[in-house]
């Protein structure tokens, strides 16, 4: 792909950009609650915005539309099944635990809500998935860099890294908001015109019905048994795997995006915050999955969109959007597209290593190695975590390349992490008998077992390295089954526990606990503004979505 002046002229502006918010944030960022939590001050329509941009990284702008080209439009109940409900349900009943509560991060209600060995097994678990999923925005840029611009690869990955390191390093998480907000823009403008000249290059809606197999085109269709659908799952898998346990697991528990409502001015604002995400993450399937299916499309009805294999013979299905950005993009629009899919990279790392600096920081240094230190010294604890973040991140960017779908990796690393630790929450919320050292060898015991069932399962040519007892259609089939699988093994040791072991008194879980916190009441709230209300609203346009797509 070649580029011209203009596109450079694009691309260094939003460099430019970006660093320049770091710098001017710089004052406003003197100590680590500052640095590190933004001082619980960022207006709703940015935390909103951010809420959704954080997600917005590599694995959903690459990773969707690849899966949108692997999986058709199956590939969108990671929306309209597997986000809406969870969002709305973050928001209307986990918010007040976590808001309520003035924890710091989400590791730090486990050890308000159960105890510190709880919270310190979830902080590694945690610190270590962010590094990793940053390390695949990293690679997924670096890639692009490579293959359409033929720029050197590890150049690629240091030069990204280093502009993140310092717009993090300047303003901290605040800086990381305000430029996920910037992103979530440049993203929508950048990658809506490649959707709307593919459609009219491949001849509308009718031109993709006619040319992409019928049974990539369906949501509910073909989910009765895995032989009859691209995702090789079934119902159950689906709407528990997916649905219920990663969905969930995800939203409603991982720092990354929690992080983003828990920085609201008020409770209020916390609640409506994901809840407001809600709404455009509902209709992102038109900008991030669609391109893979027109990719389809103008496979069957042109020569020239063929997508290159990796080294095992696989079609890499990560590179549907750049080709479709060097075929269908003109100079000037080329270099907005490559700038939106750099901001995707960006807002991804981003998103996850100030994640990992916080966790750090206040669930792992503060709580095991100096417990009483000064605002200063976490501060600059905080500093020196952003550094080995990157790190670590330009380390896993390199384990990346092994996998022809980010998607797929990411899911397997939620199944790993999110799956058991949303079992442990969701009966730490809603059930007061729920102890420590149940919560504890519950997270253990799931998460092991999610180890062993990718141990004894295959799927493209992943896992299996105990031995071969099952094997599944598709690397998303195999990261469903794992999630549901570790859940419930995680519910039921859990309870066993709990059983056997002494809670905590009622009076340490007021405001942890759903049946022992007071509910909430405000004559003065205009309906259409209550959370619920607003949830419900969303909840029902996702539901019609669902039926017409069926």
């Amino acid at each position: 792909m070649k580029l011209e002046l203009i596109d450079y002229l694009i691309i260094a502006i939003y460099f430019v950009f970006v660093i320049g918010i770091g710098f001017l944030l710089k004052r406003q960022v003197k100590s680590a609650n500052d640095f590190l939590m933004s001082n619980r001050n960022i207006p709703l329509w940015i935390t909103s915005l951010a809420f959704i941009s954080a997600n917005l990284g590599a694995q959903e702008v690459l990773g969707m539309a690849a899966n949108g080209a692997k999986y058709g439009l199956y590939t969108v109940h990671f929306y309209w099944l597997g986000a809406a409900l969870a969002m709305i349900f973050l928001g209307v009943f986990m918010m007040p635990f976590y808001y309520g509560s003035k924890a710091r991060s989400v590791p730090e209600y486990l050890k308000l809500r159960f105890d510190e060995k709880t919270r310190t097994f979830n902080a590694f678990g945690f610190a270590a998935m962010t590094v990793f999923s940053s390390g695949v925005s990293l690679y997924a840029l670096a890639m692009l860099m490579e293959v359409i611009l033929g720029w050197n690869f590890d150049l690629s990955i240091w030069v990204a890294a280093l502009v993140v390191f310092v717009y993090i390093f300047m303003g901290g998480l605040t800086s990381a908001v305000y430029n996920e907000v910037l992103q979530f823009f440049l993203i929508v403008l950048g990658i809506a015109p490649l959707v709307f000249l593919g459609l009219y290059k491949v001849g509308g809606w009718e031109g993709i019905v006619a040319n992409v197999q019928d049974y990539k085109l369906h949501v509910w269709k073909g989910l009765d048994d895995p032989s009859h659908n691209p995702m090789g799952v079934d119902a159950f898998s689906m709407v528990f795997g997916l649905g219920f346990v990663l969905a969930f697991g995800y939203w409603c528990t991982d720092f990354l995006v929690v992080q983003r409502a828990m920085i609201s001015k008020n409770l209020s604002d916390a609640q409506k915050t994901p809840i407001i995400a809600a709404i455009p993450k509902i209709l992102m399937p038109m900008i991030v999955i669609l391109p893979g299916i027109i990719m389809l499309a103008l496979q069957n009805k042109f020569s020239g969109f063929e997508l290159p294999v990796t080294a095992n013979g696989d079609a890499n299905y990560n590179m549907v959007l750049p080709i479709l950005l060097q075929k269908l993009y003109p100079n000037g629009i080329l270099g907005v597209g490559i700038t939106a899919l750099i901001a995707s990279f960006m807002s991804g790392m981003a998103g996850n290593v100030t994640a990992f600096n916080t966790v750090w920081t206040f669930d792992i240094y503060q709580s095991h190695i100096k417990k009483n230190g000064s605002e200063k010294h976490y501060y600059y604890v905080g500093k020196i975590a952003t550094v080995a973040g990157i790190l670590i991140s330009i380390m896993t960017a390199y384990v990346a390349r092994g996998f022809n779908n980010i998607m797929d990796l990411l899911q397997l690393v939620f199944s790993f992490v999110n799956a058991p630790l949303f079992a442990t929450f969701f009966l730490g919320m809603f059930w007061k008998r729920t102890t420590g050292h149940g919560a504890f060898w519950g997270l253990i015991c799931g998460t092991a077992t999610a180890t062993m069932t990718h141990g004894l399962t295959v799927a493209e040519g992943k896992g299996g390295w105990i031995a071969n007892t099952h094997e599944y259609f598709s690397g998303t089939s195999q990261a469903f089954n794992i999630a549901w699988i570790s859940f419930i093994v995680c519910v039921i040791v859990t309870i066993a526990i709990s059983l056997v072991t002494k809670p905590k008194p009622e009076e340490e879980l007021v405001g942890l606990v759903y049946s022992l916190t007071p509910k909430q009441t405000d004559s003065n709230k205009i309906w259409y503004k209550n959370p619920l209300w607003m949830g419900v609203g969303v909840l029902l346009v996702t539901i019609i979505f669902n039926i017409i797509f069926f």
